[in-house]
């Protein structure tokens, strides 16, 4: 072979081997990400685990100390994605909830579409590029009578697959929210989408306990958002493990 054949063939294996990687990178960095954020989340467990039950009870109740202010008050609330919403965050908020001082709240478990994310104070775009955030503005995810919280998340990012499969969800399903000790189990009762603009059915609701997660739609369009409202039900007692 001449020196021209052999460097065509050379050009050509890197080009197949560069589009293989390509091809993969989208697989290889979501699961990259997602063992990432499994492990922010042990950590997290772990750290719990080490707080006295006064701890627990104090950090608990000025969430709820919180969420009673906002059930009170005109609270401004925004598109998650706008950054009119990050615009707002305040350091009264950015300190409760914070666990381990890096903003992470607890996190969320979807199983229907294999999610297991963290939660993080706000929606900036460095908090929704790699977790789930909660809107500022809405119930604190601790749940009770009275509550609405939202938490948001990417669609469609090549790195961390996030709330890209929320499309998925059925009225019916299952998703629980663990802060501190406590798992939140919440029931899928109506999914909608909607204008960015239209806030409406994101507002508290007398005597309802909810939690609604939101994602951008159509899919690498996202003019529209996609609701998916869940209202609290009993969090199903664990059967015990088989030896």
């Amino acid at each position: 072979r001449t020196v021209k054949q052999k460097t065509l063939i050379t050009i050509s294996v890197l080009t197949m081997i560069a589009g293989v990687l390509i091809m993969l990178y989208p697989a290889v960095s979501s699961l990259v990400n997602a063992r990432s954020q499994s492990q922010v989340i042990d950590g997290y467990v772990e750290e719990v685990e080490q707080f006295s039950e006064e701890e627990n009870a104090r950090l608990w109740e000025a969430a709820d100390a919180f969420n009673d202010k906002l059930k009170g008050s005109k609270v401004v609330m925004t598109d998650p994605f706008s950054e009119e919403a990050v615009r707002v965050t305040s350091a009264e908020y950015e300190q409760v909830l914070n666990v381990d001082g890096k903003g992470m709240m607890g996190y969320i478990d979807i199983p229907k579409i294999k999610v297991h994310i963290p939660i993080l104070h706000g929606t900036s775009e460095s908090v929704l590029a790699r977790a789930v955030g909660h809107l500022q503005g809405t119930s604190l995810p601790i749940g009770g009578d009275t509550t609405h919280s939202v938490l948001s998340a990417h669609t469609g990012l090549a790195e961390a697959r996030l709330f890209t499969d929320l499309d998925q969800m059925k009225e019916g399903d299952i998703f629980t929210v663990t802060i501190l000790n406590e798992i939140l189990t919440y029931q899928v009762v109506k999914i909608e989408i909607v204008e960015p603009s239209d806030i409406s059915s994101l507002r508290i609701e007398e005597g309802r306990d909810l939690c609604t997660l939101v994602t951008c739609t159509p899919y690498g369009i996202n003019t529209h958002r996609l609701l998916v409202h869940g209202e609290r039900i009993e969090t199903p007692e664990k059967e015990p493990e088989s030896e």
